[in-house]
């Protein structure tokens, strides 16, 4: 096995994850879809959608929690893409398939 080949591939491997990262984007919500979040695969938040009748001025924990629920599922999701990407590449590798 030529190492400088697999490191090669390795390399163009990680080229293309780092160009799908910034290529996708996931969507998740919280209290059902009453807030929304969008999130690209580099784990920056692009969006944030609240439905007004989540916003209780009496109760601005409820809010917090909804947006904190729907940043940690999109994050969840961005990982398991991420992990998805990573497991079909390697496949691309010999001896990691």
């Amino acid at each position: 096995m030529n190492i400088q080949k697999l490191m090669r591939q390795a390399q163009q491997m990680q080229e293309r994850m780092q160009r799908e990262l910034g290529e996708l984007v996931i969507e998740a919500a919280s209290g059902g879809g009453m807030v929304k979040v969008t999130m690209s695969g580099h784990k920056h938040l692009l969006s944030v959608a609240i439905d007004p009748e989540a916003i209780d001025p009496s109760d601005p924990a409820m809010l917090q929690d909804l947006v904190l629920a729907a940043v940690n599922e999109a994050n969840r999701k961005v990982d398991e893409a991420l992990q998805s990407r990573l497991g079909s590449m390697a496949g691309g590798l010999p001896g990691l398939g």
